[in-house]
């Protein structure tokens, strides 16, 4: 199938619903004291939706003012990015508790609280040490943060935060506030979902997770039928959210539902947990002196100290909920948060770099599990290479063969489990059997091609330069830290040189492309995968998307089976007969996605985008009134549209449709299709 020009992928709206009223006790209230409004010009740089307290002029002088900042650490300029934004919220009154004395940034939330941003969920969260940690050693031209320390006199010179306060704690004394005081501030995070996995029952039913530690249970409608997302987010079908810690790249990361669940009603979480909040968070140290580590030597990061959070698979039952499974054909159940059986815990060396996602493979139906690097700049202990280190590899386990404590200590694994046999280090001893591939330093969202179950790609997210995309085989080498995406990676905190370049016959990527290539304005690229359209229009193409970028890619691969790919951006717009405004980016009808954190499919092999702004369905472009060579009308009315014969109408070779199926709204959600 050839491609002719640049696919186009158009939006359209079909429906609205609101489904939450807002939680918060508070009432809306601007800085100056007026009560928010609805944007007549959708914020392009502020992504807040619904009621705001921000024009667009005054989104557009955030944005400049943000420029003027050039900070040049990403999860600095993400964080700068939040709080400056902070003054669009609804709630900014209460942000900068205006009654009192003008702030110059919200009250930045440093303890247990109850946040009442709009931005934001009820969780546990330390988001002013966030802000110091991400930004304390970093040069910010005219900082907010300086207006306080200058008596409120604006400063155009750079400053560290370092420069102004001598610890994190003194930072968080001037800007931090919590629930002592039963005020509102700032928590900078998003309430938006992560994971999206089918029902295994083969229905119309999806799970759904969010980072905090909830799943839901939900139901997407058919295509054409004009109704919505069902989901009642008060009833989550499990609640682990006094297990889970979720702060920065920690929290529920997978979820992954045994084939067969219908019969046994096993599900696995894959999450990170805080040895010090929860006495059952306990394990082995990454680092340990089988890798050449040693913990004692490690600073701390991020305000935790080595191995305090670890990864976890856990395993849990529908067993005993209900008598009869099937009957999850026809209700939400509420599933209690009690752990059958722990699958592995493993303490981290640093607070990043986790993966956490868990799959099972279509044929071979083992868990595998997707690990990065471990965190630290660079992979300064060379964990991705290590052959005894489960840090930056892909693991392949056996769930169902209960293993015996001899076998456990036998083999030194990280729990209970037992090894495939035909693993491919499964009687090698120089690699730790659970090895299935090595040399990641991220990957962030890893699918099989519903079509070909041998196509296992892995997005990886990069260092400094690349982002990558990866064929996954057995045994199979990709490179980091030796390598970067093609070419090979050099830095100084490493402390094994690249002369290892020839001896680890590195696989390198299908599809890669440059930091400076997204986003150019906060200088950061973080690679989200996806999946293989396989639907009733099938193109054959991987779709992917960047988490800082309001854009989708897709790869094509010709001839295929031959591992070369073309990658293509695709343009969206959004319909004109939606029945409410889509967010769009100013003086465009694109969409304005925010942050793309992940990709889902259901039962249906529709694919779904979960962002900072909604739920996208990619649905049959005759939704739009447009035919495709591959696609199947059969049975299939656009809404509003005459069904023509696949002749006639507007043509594109590999034309796709998306439909948005959640719009996030404050601390409340609104269903809505999009095509």
């Amino acid at each position: 199938m050839a491609l002719a020009g640049v696919l186009t992928i158009i939006f359209s709206f079909s429906c609205l619903l609101l489904l939450h009223s807002p939680r918060c006790s508070s009432h809306p209230l601007c800085t100056n004291f007026r009560a928010p409004f609805t944007a007549k010009t959708t914020l392009s740089f502020c992504q807040y939706n619904g009621s705001v307290c921000c024009n667009s002029t005054e989104d557009l002088q955030l944005k400049n003012r943000f420029k003027s900042m050039n900070v040049s650490g990403s999860g600095c300029a993400s964080v700068l990015k939040s709080i400056l934004c902070s003054r669009c919220d609804q709630y900014s009154s209460e942000l900068y508790r205006i009654e009192s004395v003008p702030r110059a940034v919200p009250v930045l939330c440093n303890s247990s609280i109850s946040t009442r941003s709009s931005q934001s969920q009820h969780a546990k969260i330390d988001y002013c040490s966030e802000v110091w940690d991400k930004c304390h050693n970093l040069s910010i031209m005219s900082s907010p943060f300086a207006l306080l320390a200058t008596g409120g006199i604006p400063i155009k010179s750079t400053s560290k935060l370092t420069d102004l306060w001598h610890s994190k704690g003194a930072f968080c004394d001037e800007f931090g506030g919590g629930s002592d005081d039963g005020a509102t501030c700032f928590s900078g995070g998003n309430g938006s979902y992560l994971n999206m996995v089918a029902h295994p029952d083969g229905s119309n039913r999806v799970f759904l997770s969010n980072q905090a530690g909830k799943l839901w249970l939900a139901t997407v409608p058919e295509q054409g039928s004009g109704e919505t997302l069902g989901i009642d987010e008060s009833n989550p079908f499990l609640d682990l959210t006094d297990e889970v810690y979720s702060d920065g790249e920690l929290g529920l990361l997978g979820m992954a539902f045994h084939p067969n669940f219908q019969q046994n009603g096993r599900f696995f979480a894959s999450f990170n947990c805080d040895k010090v909040r929860w006495p059952e968070c306990s394990g082995r140290c990454s680092c340990n002196t089988d890798v050449g580590c040693d913990p004692s030597k490690l600073s701390s990061d991020n305000g935790g100290q080595p191995c305090q959070y670890h990864s976890v698979i856990a395993e849990f039952t529908a067993n005993g909920t209900t008598t009869n499974l099937s009957s999850f054909r026809f209700k939400v159940t509420r599933i209690r948060p009690v752990e059958v059986r722990r699958i592995l815990t493993m303490g981290l060396p640093f607070t990043t770099h986790h993966g956490g996602q868990v799959l099972f493979g279509p044929k071979d139906r083992y868990l595998y599990f997707m690990m990065g690097d471990g965190g630290g700049n660079g992979d300064p202990y060379n964990f991705s290479q290590n052959k005894r280190s489960l840090l930056g590899k892909i693991m392949r386990l056996d769930i169902d063969t209960i293993p015996s404590a001899k076998y456990i200590n036998e083999l030194h694994l990280w729990g209970n489990y037992s090894i495939p046999k035909d693993n491919p280090f499964y009687e090698d001893n120089e690699f730790l059997p659970e090895i299935w591939a090595m040399g990641f330093r991220s990957p962030w969202r890893c699918s099989f091609d519903s079509e070909r179950p041998s196509y296992f790609l892995c997005a990886d997210v990069g260092q400094d330069r690349y982002e990558e995309v990866d064929i996954v085989t057995k045994g199979g080498n990709y490179g980091w830290r030796v390598y970067e995406g093609l070419s090979l990676y050099n830095s100084s905190s490493s402390s094994v040189a690249n002369k290892s370049s020839n001896s680890i016959n590195a696989i390198f990527p299908v599809i890669v492309y440059n930091h400076s290539s997204v986003n150019r304005v906060e200088g950061s690229a973080s690679i989200t995968g996806g999946y293989f359209y396989r639907s009733i229009t099938d193109p054959c193409l991987y779709l992917y998307a960047d988490l800082y970028a309001d854009a989708l890619w897709s790869g094509f691969e010709n001839p295929k089976g031959s591992g070369n790919f073309t990658t293509t951006e695709h343009p969206v717009e959004c319909a004109k007969d939606s029945p409410i405004q889509c967010t769009t980016r100013p003086e465009s009808t694109s969409p304005a996605f925010g942050f793309i954190f992940s990709f889902g499919q259901d039962n249906n092999k529709d694919i779904f985008l979960l962002t900072s702004s909604g739920v996208y369905r990619i649905v049959h472009p005759g939704r739009c009134n447009y035919t495709c060579s591959m696609e199947n009308r059969t049975g299939f009315t656009a809404p509003g549209s005459v069904v023509d014969s696949p002749s006639s109408g507007s043509k594109f070779s590999n034309s796709l449709t998306l439909q948005l199926l959640v719009f996030y709204c404050v601390s409340f959600f609104v269903n809505m299709f999009l095509c």
